[in-house]
């Protein structure tokens, strides 16, 4: 069947309806192939519906696994990888180290030029404000929106405390929320919520931050949680535009301050929780807070050391500890 790309297409005032013409009277089938910026996911919330006329899938920057050419698995597939003891990827552990350095997004990845980055990620910031900010909302205070921007790498995997910002940027905190939703719609951060169900003296509100792209985060430790984040996320994306069930991400923490990074929620009930650890490859003692309460099978803590893997068992669940260059490698 012949593929036809559009690349762009939604900045036609009319393109829905160019879309939906195309697909209703052609002769022949055509398979559609429709890509574009974070404006086009905006825009797809117009008035002409293409319900029933395509599939939407979010597309993310680079991850491991794509870039040691693993197949995508599924959610079945990846708990194989993970917990089977197969051949390590040789070009996973340098791509680990590049992403880290220079983010997931293709240019500054593929130079791994640290001038480079630094030029590509000052220019997106005035593109994310500048260009697509301006054009989809009423925002009028970009040079405040881009103040709030500068702060969020410093809070980067930590509870988001809108009204912290609010007063950072002297705003109400409606408009520090909106001004967050407006730069989450556009890529540039999201925010991990908590998962409560089955939890005691669980935390409901406050997510964690994280950004999309996170060379842009200082601090060693949290540029690693945001990498693993941003990979844990894309595989909740994909199987869930792939049809193989609702994956959310979350984290877990209660009112005593206790905490585990994430956990894959599978159509509403606790997968795969994930601890993240820079050196640390003893259990982490979050394990045996949570592990009673959410009840899974397996558990994954990711640790920044190489050659780490190493197998326990807490309270009946299978608990791997290991390096990221395997644990990332069997994701999407």
């Amino acid at each position: 069947m012949p593929l036809v790309v559009f690349d762009e297409v939604h900045k036609s005032a009319l393109w829905k309806r160019t879309l939906k013409g195309i697909y209703d009277t052609l002769e022949k089938p055509v398979d559609l192939f429709v890509t574009g910026s974070a404006r086009l996911a905006v825009y797809r919330k117009g008035s002409d519906s293409l319900l029933g006329r395509y599939r939407r899938f979010r597309l993310h920057p680079f991850s491991v696994g794509e870039l040691a050419a693993r197949e995508p698995p599924t959610p079945e597939g990846a708990l194989e990888r993970l917990f089977a003891r197969r051949r390590r990827s040789p070009s996973a552990s340098r791509w680990v180290d590049q992403l880290l350095g220079y983010g997931p997004f293709p240019e500054p990845l593929l130079a791994a030029d640290e001038r480079r980055a630094r030029v590509w990620r000052r220019e997106r910031l005035d593109a994310v404000i500048r260009e697509d900010l301006r054009d989809l909302s009423r925002i009028a205070e970009l040079d405040r929106v881009q103040m709030l921007a500068a702060l969020l790498p410093e809070r980067a995997g930590s509870l988001l405390s809108v009204q912290s910002l609010r007063r950072d940027l002297e705003v109400s905190h409606d408009t520090a929320r909106r001004w967050l939703t407006a730069l989450g719609d556009l890529y540039y951060s999201y925010e991990v919520k908590p998962y409560s169900r089955r939890i005691r003296r669980s935390l409901r509100k406050e997510g964690v931050l994280y950004l999309w792209d996170w060379s842009e985060v200082a601090d060693a430790g949290r540029r690693f949680e945001n990498l693993v984040a941003g990979h844990l996320l894309k595989a909740c994306h994909f199987w869930t535009d792939a049809g193989y069930g609702s994956f959310t991400l979350c984290f877990v923490r209660n009112r005593d301050g206790r905490e585990l990074d994430f956990v894959i929620v599978r159509d509403g009930e606790p997968w795969l929780p994930v601890e993240v650890k820079l050196t640390d490859t003893s259990p982490a003692p979050a394990w045996k807070t949570f592990l009673p309460f959410l009840r899974t099978p397996w558990a994954l803590q990711v640790v920044r050391e190489p050659g780490v893997r190493e197998e326990h068992v807490v309270d009946d669940t299978r608990l791997l500890v290991v390096s990221a260059d395997q644990a990332l490698a069997a994701l999407v």
